[in-house]
């Protein structure tokens, strides 16, 4: 059986793709920052839970210890991320965003992809068929966002799209360095979530189709790469 671990799962896409890989069959961990939370969302799924925040060192080795004294990993779905909008929903553009601003980001968004995935590495070699998948956006491709006219051009925020230009990297690099891994980069499209204060057009159950899709490549599958539910992605 395959055992599934999603960050950011108790709501949202990362609940979303949770549910449906438990009922593909996985053994699936839901991280959560909030236990409560991530208790409901567990029992609710029929999941596991295991307590992590993604900026946390000691949490996320102490999840590590926990999926690994259960028995190990063979995918893991980074999911958990945070958009930064300010007051009444504000983005903030180039004028606007500072370093600290940047700096709260790339916390979560990047140096937390960094962190949980070297913290699992050990566990995901000893799979037969380790699997990575990055949530990362479509704002965060150069071609796009450089685009005249495309919508990923027109969105203001500095911040966000360049935490998921450097998700895109960290993706092409773990996927160089660990060849019989498959590592790619997922592009949900503008989803209704918490993120961004629900003002997505689809819903979570089409947001996660990728998500799970790429959850469950073989060893022969694509690696390496940026998809969203069309095919691959721009970088």
């Amino acid at each position: 059986m395959t055992t599934t671990l999603i960050t950011g799962a108790n709501k949202g896409l990362g609940h979303e793709t949770a549910r449906r890989l438990v009922a593909a069959g996985h053994t699936v961990y839901v991280g959560s920052r909030d236990p409560e939370r991530g208790r409901r969302a567990a029992e609710q799924l029929g999941a596991r839970l295991v307590v992590l925040d993604v900026t946390d060192d000691a949490s996320v080795a102490a999840a590590a210890k926990t999926v690994e004294a259960a028995g190990g990993l063979d995918v893991l779905i980074n999911n958990a991320g945070i958009e930064g909008r300010g007051p009444g929903g504000k983005v903030y553009g180039a004028a606007e965003v500072t370093g600290d601003a940047m700096r709260t980001l790339f916390e979560t968004n990047v140096f937390g992809v960094v962190r949980v995935t070297h913290a699992f590495l050990p566990l995901l070699e000893a799979s037969a068929n380790p699997v990575v998948v990055n949530v990362s956006s479509s704002v965060g491709s150069l071609a796009m966002v450089s685009e005249t006219g495309t919508p990923q051009s027109q969105y203001p925020a500095v911040a966000y799209p360049t935490s998921k230009t450097a998700v895109n990297m960290i993706t092409v690099k773990f996927a160089k360095a660990f060849p019989h891994f498959r590592v790619n980069a997922v592009e949900p499209g503008y989803t209704a979530t918490d993120l961004n204060g629900n003002t997505g057009t689809q819903t979570v159950e089409e947001g996660a189709e990728i998500i799970v899709k790429m959850a469950q490549v073989g060893p022969d599958g694509p690696t390496g790469g940026f998809f969203d539910v069309s095919g691959p992605q721009p970088w």
